[in-house]
């Protein structure tokens, strides 16, 4: 099957072609994590969590790979206040973002590295870009000169003489160039790692580059993936010293995902305009966040309304509803539902060959929806037709993500369901209520 994805490096869309046949490698940039995450925090780990579902369904073996920035400034403050170790700090979101990751019906990704864990490779790596020329120490800090690669903003798009300092730059006079960046930073206060340019910590845009190295043992990747804002400069850093380190890309496709909006603006923690992640989970649950961030594409803007959390919520109970029904009306004849290996059907998968079109899949699923009901409302209903529809559809929904946790019924449930039919047709309408109730508490109606 052909491929086509989105390269925001060249901005066109590509046939895919892995480096190494029947291989992929997937690396996206994950939290710094120091704070609980917001629902935009989560849109890159669905997005790329499908893709590997529908990758690996396609017959590729993908590697995936997304760390955690576990030392930064602002964990520094937040152990200083809280008067506790940086790893404290860090270990505790990190947990937090997995129970988040789990509760979307998200994979854990095949290697999640921690900067901490990878301290020599970044140290031994700054010093072979200082040996090249493409950076240079002052006074405890060294730092990558950007004017070194000769195209660099290419992801980006932008112009050297376009940035400004102050804007986009940091100012620090000391710099030979202030455009330059820093790899390491000295630090007076928290953790600080001993290298041969004295104590400090790496450079956040040092950090992916390494571990990706590290992890892959290759020079050039399939796919780098993250947020539309780590554009630049993040990864236009980690392009600028994979090239002067191996005169080569870092990656053959870059993937950026858009923001979600809240009231028409980007969420953000500086700003508090965000909904946090735990606070939407435990109101509304997992299936309708991620409902809600794979029904439009993944490189549009997300906008969080109520309205549009209704739709998402409206939309999961149809699919839901119907996949119930058909679920106990299978296993009522004895249909095993937990062991079938039905491949999703051609037409769903070409529309996620088409740039990972979640929002064009979905159509998929609510147009098989329909049929489903059809089949389930014909007296007497077609078993093959319902089994051959369900069990579509459960394939289709694993590539989303979108698990139901349909209940395995066991003679206990069979038994309740026969007393609710008999109550009902004996219009003894409290009691078959009664067994109503206790059915749809089981996840069976």
């Amino acid at each position: 099957m052909d491929i086509k994805l989105f390269n925001t490096y060249t901005n066109q869309l590509e046939l895919f072609i892995p480096i190494k046949p029947g291989e992929v490698s997937l690396y996206v940039c994950g939290p710094t994590v120091y704070n609980d995450v917001h629902i935009g925090n989560l849109r890159p780990v669905v997005v790329f969590d499908v893709l590997k579902r529908f990758l690996t369904s396609v017959g590729y073996r993908v590697r995936y790979v997304r760390n955690y920035t576990d030392i930064d400034d602002k964990i520094i403050e937040k152990a200083m206040k809280e008067n506790l170790p940086e790893s404290v700090i860090a270990t505790r979101y990190i947990q937090a973002f997995e129970t988040n990751v789990k509760s979307i019906a998200s994979e854990i990704p095949d290697v999640t590295p921690k900067v901490t864990d990878h301290m020599n490779e970044i140290e031994h790596f700054i010093q072979d870009l200082i040996t090249k020329k493409y950076a240079y120490f002052i006074d405890g800090d060294v730092y990558f000169r950007v004017r070194s690669i000769p195209n660099y903003g290419q992801l980006s798009k932008i112009q050297l003489d376009e940035l400004r300092t102050g804007a986009r730059v940091d100012i620090d006079q000391r710099k030979e160039d202030p455009l330059d960046f820093t790899l390491w930073k000295k630090t007076k206060q928290g953790i600080q790692f001993n290298s041969s340019f004295g104590s400090g910590r790496p450079g956040w845009h040092t950090e992916c580059v390494v571990m990706v190295n590290s992890i892959f043992k290759q020079p050039t990747i399939d796919i780098h993936g993250g947020g539309f804002d780590l554009k630049f400069p993040h990864h236009e850093n980690e392009i600028a010293q994979q090239e002067a380190m191996h005169h080569t890309h870092l990656a053959n496709i870059w993937m950026h995902n858009g923001f979600v909006n809240l009231h028409d603006e980007k969420m953000s923690k500086s700003t508090g305009n965000l909904i946090l992640a735990k606070d939407f989970l435990a109101l509304h649950g997992g299936l309708v966040l991620r409902y809600l961030l794979l029904a439009t594409h993944y490189r549009a803007p997300v906008n969080v309304s109520d309205t549009i959390v209704q739709n998402a919520q409206a939309e999961v109970n149809k699919i839901l509803l119907a996949m119930r029904q058909a679920s106990l009306q299978l296993q009522l004849s004895s249909i095993d539902i937990s062991n079938h290996h039905a491949k999703a059907p051609e037409y769903f998968l070409t529309t996620l060959a088409d740039d990972l079109n979640t929002a064009n899949a979905l159509t998929r699923v609510l147009e098989s929806i329909k049929d489903l009901n059809e089949e389930l409302r014909k007296k007497p209903f077609n078993l093959n037709s319902v089994s051959s529809v369900f069990f579509t559809l459960q394939a289709m929904l694993s590539i989303l993500g979108l698990d139901l946790n349909l209940t395995i019924l066991n003679a206990d449930d069979k038994q309740l369901y026969a007393n609710y039919l008999k109550a009902k047709e004996l219009k003894q309408f409290n009691q078959s209520d009664a067994f109503r109730k206790i059915l749809i508490d089981r996840h069976i109606l």
